[in-house]
């Protein structure tokens, strides 16, 4: 990954992990997740931030209807639960392992607040990137709401080239390696996954992408 939001060759958990400060480094410890496994429920007490070492962690809620509505599925190197830092007392969403091994780094409130306060630099990235993630989702919910799933899909693409995509020299085409199965995607756009393999199918007849279980490749025009 080249980027996560605004780190420039870096992670969120190389740069926040309590094992970066000596104060911090003999009490930290990691979480071992299995598939499907749930980090926290809806109205779970809010009193920790993870930090995701390795694997997946999806972030969702349950309509009324029961039905489950995904809002981010997050990789290694990225930061959730963070808005228990602006005070929130209960969950309002779950998060759920979706690989077969997961690794997370727990971080109380108080200790995320205590390095807030003593490093101002550290402070500035954790709001800006809060800033970013919530306008993020501000986006895709607009999305969800009033756009057909080609549009959807295709401004899906967009965010993953920003995250993961790089320039061919050769053709112009811009790869996308990315680390998302065609249910995560499904799951991220609102739409099931046969209406997305007829969808990435329209756009690849159209000549506007190539893909396969690896990669998506965005054709220069």
């Amino acid at each position: 990954m080249s980027t996560i939001w605004f780190f420039e060759d870096s992670n969120l958990f190389k740069v926040l992990c309590p094992h970066k400060f000596k104060a911090y480094k003999k009490n930290h410890t990691f979480k071992a997740y299995k598939k499907s496994d749930y980090i926290y429920f809806e109205d779970d007490s809010a009193t920790k931030v993870y930090l995701i070492q390795k694997g997946k962690v999806k972030i969702g809620y349950y309509a009324e209807d029961g039905s489950e509505v995904v809002k981010a599925i997050l990789t290694s190197g990225e930061i959730f639960g963070e808005k228990a830092i602006l005070g929130e007392d209960t969950r309002n969403e779950f998060a759920q392992s979706v690989d077969k091994s997961t690794s997370i780094c727990p971080i109380s409130v108080d200790t995320m607040h205590d390095l807030m306060r003593d490093n101002h630099s550290f402070s500035l990235k954790i709001y800006k990137f809060m800033g970013l993630r919530f306008r993020k989702l501000e986006r895709r919910l607009q999305l969800l709401l009033f756009k057909d799933t080609k549009t959807r899909l295709v401004e899906f693409f967009t965010e993953l080239k920003e995250d993961y995509g790089y320039c061919c020299p050769n053709t112009g085409d811009t790869i996308i390696k990315h680390p998302y199965t065609q249910s995560d995607i499904a799951n991220l756009i609102g739409t099931s996954r046969s209406t997305l393999n007829i969808t990435m199918n329209e756009l690849k007849n159209h000549k506007i992408i190539d893909f396969d279980r690896k990669q998506i490749r965005l054709l220069a025009a």
